[in-house]
């Protein structure tokens, strides 16, 4: 990161920034802060002003220099407290500046007036004249040019004043002069460095922000990425239902929890039956049609615990947890009237949509679901050779041979020998 002195220049003599869009920001930010301090600040400064009518009296009692006193104190003391109020809400750097100069200007007039109706008491004066500079530099929030210029506004009307009011001798004159310029000096070049400051730290702290903006954005877009890419990685883009792998996952963590539990698992595959032959005569299209169809028929047709994924091509797999052999069965029928129900292309209204779906169950806690996977592939085969269009239950493991149902029949058929899994006839 490039330090912000070098990025955002500053003015050497004000401490400003040169870019007159970022000191006003830079006013804007500090804006609150600056009103809260200017009131109480000018609050407490004018109150120590008037405090020193006390002074006053001791100096001169009850005399006619007296009442001017009081009343050029009363009137210095509401001027600035209205003023403080008055800052304390509107208060602004950029529109305002020269609102923020006024109270310096009426405290520098009040004190350079205490010369000539207190000539006697010049040596007291000095210290006045030197803590009100500091204060105008570093007490009261302002600009440092305004500070600068009240500041030098009270040391040359105090030392004018001393010498036309106070006949003061050019030793006490050169005395004062050299104490008014170191104060100064002490007063400008301390709110120059501290401006400087104030600004570089800002600079810094929104540099800052741009680039913690920026990381967060980039985070975001990341974010984003790894979303898509887990959803292309998760979902098959054509049906919404989960991918292969997916699917595996999430069907091996049921499986092993309802191993733990010892409640039923059950899986079925689903082939959409003639679909190539709905490929080659009306287009991939609208075999895509079919195909969306049919994996939202089944979305509806299963719980929300079930977990279905496109298996490869025209092949839909199922993962029923806590379900028996026979409640899936039941689903599996269900869900294949639900198809046979479906109206997809609009070109071939006699042509009705069919699947056949094969069914395994876990007979055998040590079956994993590879196997479960075959003997429901197995299954499903053997509903293919059958005719199509049916439910076939496969009883790997038991004596009773697996079920095959049409749509208005119900028999069974027996389970032909294990064959290859990578068919060419569906």
């Amino acid at each position: 990161m490039p330090a912000p002195g070098t990025t955002h220049q500053l003015h050497p003599l004000t401490g400003q920034f040169h870019e007159a869009s970022r000191e006003a920001l830079y006013r804007s930010s500090i804006e609150p802060r600056v009103r809260t301090e200017t009131c109480l600040t000018l609050s407490v400064a004018t109150l120590i002003y008037a405090m020193f009518a006390i002074s006053d009296y001791f100096y001169t009692g009850l005399t006619l220099e007296f009442t001017l006193l009081i009343t050029m104190r009363t009137l210095v003391v509401a001027s600035c407290l209205i003023l403080a109020f008055v800052l304390g809400r509107l208060g602004d750097y950029t529109r305002h500046a020269w609102l923020h100069a006024l109270p310096l200007w009426i405290l520098a007039t009040g004190i350079i007036l205490i010369v000539p109706l207190r000539p006697e008491t010049l040596s007291t004066q000095v210290p006045a004249v030197v803590a009100a500079t500091i204060a105008f530099y570093l007490l009261i929030p302002n600009l440092l040019p305004v500070a600068a210029v009240a500041s030098l506004y009270l040391g040359i009307g105090f030392l004018v004043a001393s010498v036309i009011a106070a006949d003061a001798s050019p030793v006490v004159v050169m005395r004062t002069t050299l104490l008014l310029i170191m104060t100064n000096g002490v007063g400008f070049f301390t709110l120059l460095r501290l401006e400087k400051l104030q600004r570089k730290q800002f600079a810094l702290l929104q540099e800052e922000r741009v680039q913690n903006h920026q990381l967060i954005e980039e985070i975001t877009h990341r974010q984003s990425l790894e979303t898509q890419l887990r959803r292309v990685a998760e979902q098959d883009a054509l049906t919404g239902l989960d991918s292969r792998g997916h699917f595996m996952a999430c069907a091996e963590a049921l499986l092993r929890r309802c191993r733990f539990d010892k409640t039923p698992f059950s899986l079925f595959m689903i082939d959409v039956d003639h679909f190539k032959t709905i490929n080659d005569t009306w287009g991939h299209s609208q075999g895509d049609r079919v195909l969306s169809a049919i994996a939202a028929a089944c979305r509806q047709s299963l719980r929300p615990q079930d977990v279905i994924g496109r298996f490869g091509g025209e092949e839909f797999i199922v993962a029923l947890p806590g379900t028996h052999l026979n409640d899936a069965r039941m689903v599996a029928e269900r869900l294949k009237e639900e198809v046979a129900e479906l109206t997809i292309i609009e070109d071939m209204p006699d042509q009705r949509l069919s699947v056949t779906i094969g069914v395994a169950g876990v007979l055998d806690e040590e079956a994993d679901l590879e196997q479960l996977i075959q003997q429901a592939d197995r299954a499903l085969y053997a509903g293919k050779r059958g005719g199509r269009n049916r439910v076939v239950v496969s009883h790997e493991g038991s004596e009773e041979a697996p079920s095959t149902q049409p749509r208005n029949k119900s028999w069974t058929t027996p389970m032909p020998e294990p064959v290859n899994l990578i068919r060419t006839d569906r």
